[in-house]
């Protein structure tokens, strides 16, 4: 049971998606509703009232509850971090780093403009990224159009550096 399996059991006959829902948490996932509430953060009410056959999911259930399925069904491996940045900024950035104990995958996106950086934001969210970090001069519009969390690089070293390097050739 894939959430392709959930989509057309949707389609296809009233109660198809609580059916193949259920059939998801129980034979892919392995948890109960309360549990996938918590780990997806998708509304316990909500759901709770799908699944009790209450009302029919609306599209934006749909949608956080497809994601919350692929998240949490992608091998640990697979999960990644997308990094937005023009690609003489991505030079040093390694592929992944641990972090209280945890290995964090890094995926970059380089890009030259304001709108390939919102691009590359909907296309790393469609890759599967768990959050994004980009500047902080296009996170309030990528913020608006992504579900996925979105984290502002502040510079305060390199624009330091930068100033420094100016002076110099004053």
């Amino acid at each position: 049971m894939t959430v392709d399996d959930l989509i057309t059991g949707m389609l296809r006959e009233e109660g198809g998606f609580q059916i193949a829902f259920r059939n998801i948490l129980e034979d892919e996932l392995h948890m109960t509703l309360n549990e996938f509430c918590q780990a997806s953060g998708v509304s316990q009410s909500t759901l709770y009232k799908v699944m009790e056959g209450g009302r029919e999911p609306n599209l934006r259930t749909v949608r956080q509850v497809v994601k919350a399925i692929k998240m949490l069904s992608t091998a640990d491996d697979s999960r990644f971090i997308a990094i937005i940045a023009a690609s003489t900024a991505l030079e040093n950035i390694p592929r992944t780093i641990d972090i209280n104990g945890m290995t964090v995958h890094l995926r970059e996106y380089p890009v030259l403009t304001l709108e390939d950086a919102i691009l590359a934001a909907v296309r790393a969210e469609r890759d599967g990224a768990l959050g994004l970090v980009c500047a902080p001069i296009v996170a309030p519009t990528v913020e608006k159009i992504l579900s996925i969390p979105v984290s502002r690089v502040i510079p305060t070293t390199s624009i330091q550096i930068a100033i420094e390097h100016l002076t110099k050739a004053l």
